[in-house]
């Protein structure tokens, strides 16, 4: 992590409990250790006990990836950057519209009988990703299901927590593996409208479709981080965490490509 990307989000990091004068014990490493270790290992792909000597020891590391995991400390983390991200982009936090789709991938040999399943469409042994994306293409939630799972099942499960937590959240682009009673339920259960965007039969080839490009982008955008290329986690949770770190990289650079660009431009007294 460069000083400018850790001087623009040093700020959003959660406050561990006990410089809150909440009790617990005294941290022993610093969280840009940490976080760079984590971010090492989400985009080289790497194993947990491959870990550079440069960086703390990897038990110490998985200790921290764990415990940030199990208290969503990763996802404010995540959150409090997608917003420092919309409003330097001149947005405000409170979207109205976002766009749905999946992504199935292999399954490494760590991944249990239990949590995979087989995508007969993309014919895939593994897992599948479910993602919710605001119309900038940053990540709103992430659910990790057998590839089994269907679109609309997981969506159904998915669009929830969106719609309670955005009020102004009304409208929802998706494909067309969400067509059918998952319009109308969310019509009638969320006052959401889920509009669902096809191909038309005259196209051939590459067509770029309109809002759909985005969520497109951002599966492709997750692909950078070699950890995702495969899905390596025993756990569905520690898919979806490594999936936020790969975020939250994406957006610390453009918050520091973002504040080094203001710098440059500050006007020269005169």
């Amino acid at each position: 992590m460069t000083d400018a990307e850790w001087a623009a989000v040093r700020d959003l990091l959660p406050v561990p409990a006990w410089l809150n004068g909440k009790g617990g014990q005294p941290e022993g490493y610093c969280h840009q250790q940490m976080i760079d270790a984590i971010r090492y290992l989400v985009a080289g792909g790497i194993t947990w006990r491959a870990m550079p000597a440069d960086f703390p020891a990897w038990d110490r590391v998985y200790a921290f990836f764990r415990r940030w995991r199990d208290t969503k400390l990763i996802a404010e983390f995540h959150d409090r950057l997608r917003g420092r991200v919309r409003a330097s982009e001149g947005r405000d936090a409170e979207l109205t519209g976002a766009i749905i789709d999946s992504q199935s991938v292999k399954g490494a040999a760590s991944v249990p009988a239990t949590s995979r399943g087989f995508d007969g469409g993309k014919l895939i042994n593994g897992r599948k990703r479910h993602v919710i994306v605001d119309t900038f293409g940053l990540l709103l939630m992430v659910l990790v299901t057998p590839a089994d799972t269907t679109d609309r099942d997981a969506a159904c499960g998915m669009l929830k927590h969106p719609r309670a937590r955005y009020r102004k959240l009304r409208l929802v682009w998706a494909d067309g593996g969400y067509t059918g009673r998952l319009v109308d339920w969310a019509r009638e259960t969320l006052q959401l409208t889920l509009e669902i965007i096809k191909r038309s039969d005259d196209m051939s080839g590459f067509v770029v479709l309109p809002r759909r490009w985005v969520v497109e982008r951002t599966l492709s955008w997750l692909m950078r981080s070699r950890r995702l290329a495969r899905d390596y986690e025993t756990l569905p949770a520690s898919s979806e965490a490594v999936t936020l770190w790969s975020m939250t990289m994406l957006m610390g650079r453009r918050l520091a490509r973002h504040r080094d660009h203001k710098v440059t431009c500050l006007p020269v007294a005169a």
